[in-house]
């Protein structure tokens, strides 16, 4: 191991050199904090090997020499020149010190104005940008903002050490050796800060230069606060443990992308990135965000940064971006977006609206800037800094006379230098008049209103100062002689953690990546070319799931091409009543129109999937609205109701006219020999069984309900409980009485009543049964696929139902058998096969009323019943009573007692 000797009283940051004995010349290799491992992966290797030529040119490295020899010692280190203010540098002295990393000027030579060559023709940082200068001077406002206060740092100077990068990363790498080492040649891992202490880092705004002065400051735990890398990458507190950031990180960026996407309904979009390391990334990461909240990309295409012509890769982008069907655009770049711009603005004829992110800058004497009429930017949160605007426009070289950005800056903006300063320019200039005023400038150029990457600079400044004044605060011993040298990196990193307080303008500043706050732009050219951006919502975040979201949609002034909002869909919005149907083999976004099917509605545009109207609702004709199902029931006004009610009070009519016939004729001997109790008994039951529809026609109600199968079935029962006495009264009077037996004579005139009444109260027990435990009740019936409702009874309990029915059945097949035996007694008008015919028809009504009364739906369930009721009804009545009211009206020689005994007769003979 070979010791690198250095003056006394220096400060060496620990590392060591090692000799390479495999070579024929010593090589040494930085152990710790090596200048080569910070090197961006994306350096081209000349660039490496200059930066390497710069670093290691002042050092000189003693080989282990053989024995005897005398070693060589290294000349020392602190022995050069401290760093002095250079085109590059900026310092002033105090008692704790700030280093800024920033981007005030671009390379010397612009390789636009040299096509076909992919290298600049100088490395020189003499193209002072008026949109960064703000940069350096709100820097230098701040410290000064801070100096001046008493409740800060009190006893204690800020100072600090601007380094301008130029937008490369070696020369940030180069700018924090710098600043660390504090000579005019940079020593890598040794300090000559003999009277500062370094406390931090500003920068960078890109995230290219952030990760390169990162890599290096995470070695020594220095804060390094940036103000504008956004990128997900530094939230990894592996690899950057003392990084912190004061803007959002930028997946709170595509957030609010994608409710801004999502409020306009653009769900089709193409994606145009920058071919470098950061943008891919991001872009990556935004393509998956946006397919996880269900909008798809069509193209998603990156341009590299080619200063000649158009080459194969540019022109197959620009070629998808000119044919794609997307009328939005998102261009995700860094600062440098002139070349890409440049190229997009050769698309003839191009009609897209293009979202930019807060990176995007916008040159104003620049030919693309009408395709960015009407696009909308998504920027950081203009914040509130007191007095800037005053320092801004009131700032003056003589001020600082030793700053060379800022008589730059002066020659840029006025192509003149104050009188005194003439001799120290490196290049000529003319003499100022002192008329020059910094409000003279276009406000496209040095914007002293709207504070957005500028708040983030002052508020990096700010959070560096508080975290060092609360360690001092709660530590005082680090603090002794006037001097805060025993501040450790580790410990400002503690506090920053912690950090939160309110700037003198009511910001709220914390180091919380969680929090972010956007504004949405309207940028807006415009007819005297000038630029203008309008503010037309706001995005807040607290926490990751908590956000807000606002958008004035009619202060947009959207692109010529389109006279409103456009529309950017892959294919056209569903309207209500219809339902998207995904193409297979196509993205989700891409879809064709179908009909909702017959009770299923969409009641908006979009709609994935129709849906079901509720149970009493239909859909309407167009599918779009449920609407109230029409009720629908067997009802008195309609024809089939009508008819039903017109033959059922007619067989009721006709029954009752019988019924008076057989009253009136109740001594004749037609009536008295056919049991006439019994026939006025089943008179009656008809007559109730024919007024029975009434309880089935109608709206149902809830006692309609209740009686109507329950009166059908127990009126039923009596009248087969009837017929089924008067057959059993005719057997028994013919086969089982004989003449003389008393007993057997009062059984036969009572056996009828004894039928009559146990028939029927198994049919009364069954219906209690039925009413107690499975009461019918109101319902409805939705089966239908239309739009009514079919209102009806529910009888409970289908078991009750049909065991009253089947009861009937029952006495109906029994009725029918006995009175089938008894056809061929002597009985005067042979009434048992009247009997057995009524039956025969009764038992086929109601046979073949099962099959119909099960397959069908709805009220012509009750017509089938109705006509069930009223068939078996009129072919009780036609074949047991007409015959007789045949021979009682138009034969009336046959109603006669002679004619009784002389049939009678004749059957015996026989």
């Amino acid at each position: 191991m070979v010791p690198v000797t250095y003056v006394p009283g220096t400060r060496a940051l620990s590392t060591s050199v090692t000799p390479n004995h495999e070579s024929d010349k010593p090589e040494f290799v930085l152990k710790k904090g090596v200048v080569l491992a910070a090197l961006d992966t994306q350096c081209e290797e000349k660039r490496k090997a200059e930066m390497l030529k710069q670093l290691f040119n002042p050092l000189v490295f003693v080989p282990i020499l053989p024995v005897g020899e005398e070693p060589y010692v290294a000349r020392p280190a602190c022995s050069l020149e401290p760093v002095q203010d250079t085109p590059e540098n900026y310092v002033k002295a105090g008692d704790l010190l700030i280093g800024a990393i920033l981007k005030i000027s671009l390379l010397g030579s612009s390789r636009i104005n040299d096509p076909g060559k992919r290298r600049p023709l100088s490395e020189d940082c003499t193209l002072i940008t008026l949109s960064y200068i703000r940069h350096m001077l709100t820097f230098m406002f701040v410290i000064e903002e801070i100096n001046n206060r008493t409740d800060l740092l009190p006893n204690l100077t800020l100072g600090y050490h601007i380094y301008d990068t130029c937008d490369r990363e070696y020369k940030t790498l180069q700018g924090v050796i710098n600043l660390l080492s504090n000579t005019e040649e940079p020593i890598p891992n040794y300090s000559c800060h003999n009277r500062s202490t370094v406390v931090g880092f500003v920068g960078h705004l890109e995230a290219s230069s952030s990760l390169t002065s990162a890599s290096l400051t995470g070695v020594y735990h220095l804060p390094q606060i940036s103000y504008g890398a956004m990128e997900s990458i530094f939230s990894n507190k592996l690899m950057f443990p003392s990084f912190y950031r004061t803007v959002p990180v930028e997946t709170a960026q595509f957030q609010a992308l994608v409710l801004l996407l999502k409020h306009f309904g653009w769900s089709w979009v193409g994606i145009v990135a920058s071919d470098n390391e950061s943008s891919q990334r991001a872009s990556i990461d935004l393509q998956r965000l946006l397919v996880q909240n269900g909008i798809c990309i069509e193209f998603a295409v990156s341009i590299v940064e080619d200063y000649g012509n158009l080459n194969v890769r540019n022109r197959n982008a620009l070629r998808i971006l000119a044919r794609s069907t997307c009328n939005v655009v998102i261009l995700y770049n860094d600062s440098s977006n002139k070349i890409m711009m440049l190229d997009i603005g050769r698309v003839h004829g191009l009609r897209k609206l293009f979202i930019l992110f807060a990176k995007f800058t916008i040159n104003t004497d620049i030919d693309y800037l009408p395709i960015l009429n009407g696009s909308l930017l998504l920027h950081l949160h203009s914040g509130n800094i007191p007095h800037l605007k005053d320092y801004l426009l009131n700032i003056h070289p003589l001020k600082y006379p030793e700053n060379f950005f800022l008589r730059e800056f002066w020659k840029l903006a006025f192509s003149c230098l104050p009188e005194d300063l003439l001799n120290v320019s490196k290049f000529g200039a003319y003499p100022c008049t002192e008329a020059e005023d910094l409000r003279t400038l276009h406000p496209d150029e040095y914007n002293v209103e709207d504070f957005r990457f500028t708040f983030g600079i002052y508020a990096a400044v700010q959070v560096l100062a508080q975290a060092v004044h609360d360690i001092i605060s709660h530590r005082p011993q680090i603090f002794t002689g006037g001097r805060a040298q025993n501040v450790k990196p580790w410990q400002i990193n503690n506090y920053l953690r912690r950090v939160r307080f309110t700037t003198p303008g009511g910001e709220e500043i914390q180091l919380d990546e969680n929090s972010a706050m956007f504004d949405i732009l309207n940028v807006v050219v415009m007819q005297d070319g000038s630029l203008e951006t309008r503010k037309v919502g706001s995005y807040y975040q607290r926490h990751s799931s908590d956000h807000q979201f606002e958008i004035n949609a009619s202060a947009i002034r959207w692109i010529p091409a389109f006279t409103k909002t456009p529309r950017s869909v892959c294919s056209a919005s569903c309207r209500p009543g219809y339902q998207r149907l995904h193409q297979r083999g196509r993205q989700k976004c891409c879809h064709i129109c179908f009909p909702c099917p017959k009770g299923d509605i969409t009641n908006s545009t979009d709609m994935e999937k129709c849906v079901k109207c509720p149970i009493e609702q239909w859909s309407n004709e167009r599918r779009d609205s449920c609407i109230w199902r029409i009720p629908e029931y067997l009802s008195y006004g309609e024809a089939l109701g009508t008819s039903l009610l017109i033959i059922s009070m007619l067989f009721c009519f006709f029954t009752v006219i019988i019924t008076g016939i057989f009253i009136k004729y109740k001594n004749t001997t037609i009536v008295k020999a056919n049991n006439q109790n019994l026939s006025f008994i089943l008179l009656l039951s008809l007559v109730l069984s024919f007024l029975c529809p009434l309880l089935f026609i109608g709206h149902p109600t809830r006692l309609s309900c209740l009686l109507r199968q329950v009166a059908f079935g127990n009126i039923f029962t009596v009248s087969i409980s009837s017929v089924l006495a008067k057959t059993i009264t005719v057997i028994l009077a013919f086969n089982v009485i004989r003449p003389g037996n008393a007993g057997m004579k009062w059984w036969s005139n009572h056996s009828s009543i004894f039928v009559l009444l146990s028939c029927s109260f198994l049919e009364i027990m069954i219906c209690v049964f039925w009413l107690y435990f499975f009461p019918p009740f109101q319902d409805y019936d939705t089966s239908k696929e239309d739009e009514t409702v079919t209102l009806l009874c529910n009888e409970g309990s289908a078991i009750a139902f049909y065991l009253a029915i089947g009861y009937i059945g029952f006495l109906a097949v029994l009725s029918f058998i006995v009175a089938f035996f008894a056809r061929k007694l002597p009985d005067t008008f042979n009434e048992a096969q009247y009997i057995t015919f009524s039956m025969l028809v009764f038992c086929s009504v109601w046979i073949s009323f099962i099959p119909a009364y099960l397959s069908t739906k709805g009220k012509y369930m009750v017509v089938v019943e109705v006509f069930a009721i009223l068939a078996s009804g009129s072919g009780l009545l036609g074949c047991i009573f007409f015959p007789k009211c045949y021979n009682i009206l138009l034969r009336p020689e046959l109603n006669t007692k002679s004619n009784l005994i002389r049939i009678r007769f004749k059957s015996n003979k026989i």
